[in-house]
C-alpha cells in the first residue's frame, strides 16, 4: 500500500528511524508529493505533534512523502498512529512528483477539538522549523502516556473526549 507522511515520519524527522528497522516490515520511498486538495495541517499538543485535520478544502495543500509498504509496515505504522482510535488511516488523492495522481493511505486526527481549527496552518512540516513549536520525542516527556489519566489528559488536548 501506498503511505503519505507529512509530520514526523518524513526524512530527517524525529520518528524517521521507524523505516531503518527492516525486521518491522519493508517499505520503499517512491518520492515527494503534495496532497490533490486543502487540508489543515497544524502543531498541537503540550507535545508539538503534527496533526493533518479531516476539513478537505480548508488549510493549505500538504507537502510530504509517498512510501510504498508492506502489510507488515503498515501494522507498525497502524499501532505507531494508533489507528483508528487517535489517528484515522485514510485514502486520499496525492500529486506526486511526475505530475501523477496516487491514492495513498494518510493518517488523520479523527474527532478532533474544533479549537485546533484556530491555530496556524502550515503546508509543510519541520520538527525544528520556524514556528519555534520543537516536536517533543516521547523519551523526553515528562508525562508517561500508558498511565490512563496523563493519556486522558494528552487526547483532551486535541480531540473531543467524552
Amino acid at each position: 500500500m501506498k503511505i503519505f507522511v507529512y509530520g514526523t515520519l518524513k526524512s530527517g524527522q524525529p520518528n524517521s528511524k521507524l523505516f531503518d528497522n527492516t525486521k518491522e516490515g519493508r517499505f520503499e520511498f517512491i518520492g515527494v508529493g503534495v496532497t490533490v486538495e486543502k487540508y489543515p495541517l497544524v502543531i498541537a499538543s503540550p507535545f508539538n505533534i503534527p496533526f493533518m485535520l479531516p476539513v478537505e478544502g480548508s488549510g493549505n495543500k500538504i507537502q510530504g512523502e509517498i512510501y510504498e509498504v508492506d502489510e507488515r509496515m503498515l501494522e507498525v505504522l497502524d499501532d505507531l498512529e494508533r489507528h483508528p482510535v487517535f489517528y484515522r488511516r485514510e485514502v486520499i488523492p496525492i500529486t506526486a512528483e511526475d505530475g501523477s495522481t496516487v491514492q495513498c493511505g494518510c493518517y488523520l486526527l479523527c474527532d478532533f477539538r474544533k479549537e485546533l481549527l484556530e491555530l496556524p496552518f502550515y503546508e509543510l512540516y519541520d520538527s525544528q522549523g520556524p514556528h519555534n513549536l520543537n516536536y517533543v520525542n516521547p523519551t523526553d516527556r515528562k508525562i508517561v502516556l500508558n498511565d490512563e489519566e496523563s493519556y486522558r489528559r494528552f487526547l483532551s488536548s486535541v480531540k473531543n473526549v467524552n
